[in-house]
Formats: C-alpha cells, structure tokens, sequence
C-alpha cells in the first residue's frame, strides 16, 4: 500500500472535481493510504469554517494517518516536501509553486487534471 501525503488544495481539487477518490488513486498507483500532516489539517479545517462546501473532513480523518510535521518546518508546504523527500512518499497537489520544489527535491506528486483526472508525476 502507497502512503500518499495529502496537501490541502489537493484535497479540495478532488472534492470540487467530484472525483471518486478510490477509483481515481487505483488507476495511478493501486491501494493507498492517505496521510495528513496536523498544519494541513487545520488548513483544511479553516477553509471549511469559511466556505459552504462540503469538504468531506470527515471522510479525510476517517481514512487518513494523521501525523505531525517537522517541527523546523512552520509552512504545511515546508513540511510536506521535507517528509515528501525523507519517506519517498507523493504529495496530492495542485499547488505550482509546490510542485515545482518538489520537482527539485526529486520527489513525486500526484496532481488533478482537468478536474476529472489524476496523474502521477515521478522523478
């Protein structure tokens, strides 16, 4: 099973997509385990308090591991790539800016496309 980091825009571009979540992981790197860093977490919580989407938290607690970051980290995204980088583990993200330091880092990510899709992206 893939252990996948799971980054808070990641997250609501999976929901706002409408994508099975499930369906959609099997086809890119089979059975899955999410993980939620605690900062991305209460990212995700926040954003909930201000929207009236349905963001599925409790679908996302429910499956996820959840687990601290790097305490030298403060920013989610620091935080994501150093754990990304140290257990090989992808990240679910839209995030450019993101994706481009995990590129550097030589680490994997798997990004929503056009909404509808998933893709995995390995260096």
């Amino acid at each position: 099973m893939t252990k996948v980091l799971v980054d808070a825009c990641g997250w609501i571009a999976v929901i706002e997509g409408g994508l099975n979540i499930d369906h959609s992981m099997s086809e890119v790197i089979g059975n899955f385990e999410p993980v939620l860093l605690q900062k991305v977490l209460k990212e995700l919580e926040r954003l909930q308090s201000h929207t009236n989407t349905a963001l599925l938290l409790d679908l996302l607690i429910s499956r996820s591991e959840i687990i601290d970051g790097p305490e030298e980290a403060k920013h989610p995204d620091d935080q994501l790539v150093i754990v990304s980088s140290l257990e090989n583990w992808p990240v679910l993200t839209v995030d450019k800016r993101l994706k481009q330091r995990l590129i550097e880092m030589n680490c994997s990510y798997i990004e929503v496309m056009s909404g509808q899709n998933l893709r995995l992206v390995s260096l």
